[in-house]
């Protein structure tokens, strides 16, 4: 009897990327780069197609010091019209400074385990919340777009595994704070592809799947498995960072965000649309990192440019 072949999955035709590299990317660089390094940098990303790109936090300086110039960098960008600029912010006082820089977007930020809460920002989840009301008030009185982002959704350092019901509590949370777009991340990367699914069928119990995201790290070399999974259960937003920049201050042993080139060569080898030109991000990776002194480690990426090199 002849076999029938198996049904091939059912996956996006088209997904957003949302470009992190120059906030949650460059946060963690221990080496002061210039203004200039990064208003080049968010150019040519917007260049090469992304609707979306998080270009700023306005934080304290004195705990994340790479991000010092966003304003100036907000201030200096060429903006291509058709891309979102967004900004991290923790309170009223960075959203003033995001609003008056030019953001189109604010991101408020919380976490779905209690323990990285108090480590992170020195409250619980309900406080971090509660704080960001009078944010979520602001951004709706001016127009802005207010994306909500959902640290060690997969997994903490501080208590291990973290309850699917946990997610949900702060998604729900983030949902009522007026949120359009709300990132599950994991953090510290130790999520696999059946735990992706199961976490983000539980998030989509308190939001639209459609408008969540999912934010993943490469530490063990799963992310690019992760973010197949997650469309295989209908999310088609993901953040992604040029030459896998990144990792997190406060996650100790946390490598980088997935890096861009290589979920851009993922999308292109299934013919899922993303509307980004892989070559110029590819060579945004490269300037990257050389002005950082050191190679990419996107593998997709090294290899086109290896291609290219002959």
């Amino acid at each position: 009897m002849n076999q029938q072949p198996a049904a091939l999955p059912t996956l996006p035709a088209k997904v957003k990327i949302v470009e992190v590299g120059p906030r949650d990317g460059l946060q963690n660089e221990k080496e002061a780069l210039s203004a200039d390094v990064k208003v080049e940098l968010v150019e040519r990303l917007a260049r090469a197609g992304f609707v979306n790109v998080e270009a700023a936090a306005f934080v304290s300086p004195k705990w994340v010091p790479q991000m010092a110039t966003s304003a100036e960098v907000l201030a200096r960008i060429e903006r291509r019209p058709g891309t979102v600029y967004s900004a991290l912010v923790p309170n009223m006082q960075g959203f003033e400074a995001a609003l008056a820089g030019g953001a189109d977007e604010v991101v408020v930020f919380s976490a779905a385990s209690e323990a990285f809460s108090q480590k992170n920002i020195n409250c619980s989840i309900a406080q971090s919340i509660a704080r960001f009301e009078p944010v979520a008030r602001a951004a709706q009185q001016y127009g802005l777009r207010l994306r909500g982002s959902i640290s060690t959704a997969f997994g903490c350092p501080y208590q291990g595994e973290v309850p699917l019901d946990a997610v949900g509590d702060v998604v729900a949370r983030m949902r009522d704070l007026g949120c359009i777009e709300i990132d599950i991340a994991d953090t510290i990367g130790v999520s696999t592809a059946r735990k992706t699914q199961a976490v983000m069928l539980r998030a989509a119990q308190e939001f639209p799947i459609a408008q969540l995201a999912g934010h993943f790290h490469d530490t063990y070399g799963q992310a690019l498995a992760n973010i197949y999974a997650a469309m295989e259960v209908g999310v088609a937003i993901f953040h992604s960072s040029v030459a896998g920049l990144g990792g997190c201050p406060y996650a100790k042993g946390a490598t980088g965000n997935v890096a861009t080139e290589d979920v851009l060569y993922l999308m292109q080898g299934l013919g899922i649309e993303t509307g980004i030109d892989l070559d110029q991000v590819v060579d945004a990776g490269l300037f990257i990192s050389q002005q950082l002194g050191r190679k990419s480690i996107s593998r997709a990426g090294n290899a086109i440019a290896a291609r290219r090199a002959g």
